[in-house]
């Protein structure tokens, strides 16, 4: 079943929503001093692309809250609500609220990538 809702996601809007996470990882690469939040992006790509099957746990201390602050400010709302409003719209029929719920975990995680760990199920 994993199989099928990755399929479908990636048809749906995985694809625009990892490429949003790819296109934000190489802006954020452009400096130095944005290389991590870069890796970041990246690393949270191939979450975007294949979804199903995948947690999110969030750990983390004061200083994984300081740079996230940084990237809330400068990436992370955007990302957000452009992801929160893609999970409304899949959630207004019953067959789009898997992915509508999978839009709003990947909302939630584009507010604070950083102390965030991917785990497969």
């Amino acid at each position: 079943m994993k199989l099928i809702g990755n399929i479908l996601w990636f048809i749906f809007g995985g694809l625009e929503s990892g490429l949003a996470w790819v296109m934000s990882g190489c802006l954020w690469c452009i400096t130095i001093i944005g290389i991590p939040y870069g890796l970041q992006c990246f690393k949270f790509a191939s979450l975007s692309f294949w979804p199903f099957g995948k947690t999110i746990e969030y750990e983390g201390g004061s200083v994984s809250f300081i740079v996230n602050v940084f990237w809330f400010i400068f990436s992370g709302l955007w990302m957000a609500m452009g992801n929160f409003l893609l999970g409304c719209l899949w959630c207004i029929t019953i067959i789009g609220i898997p992915f509508g719920k999978q839009f709003f975990k990947i909302a939630k995680l584009s507010l604070a990538p950083f102390g965030a760990q991917v785990y497969v199920d």
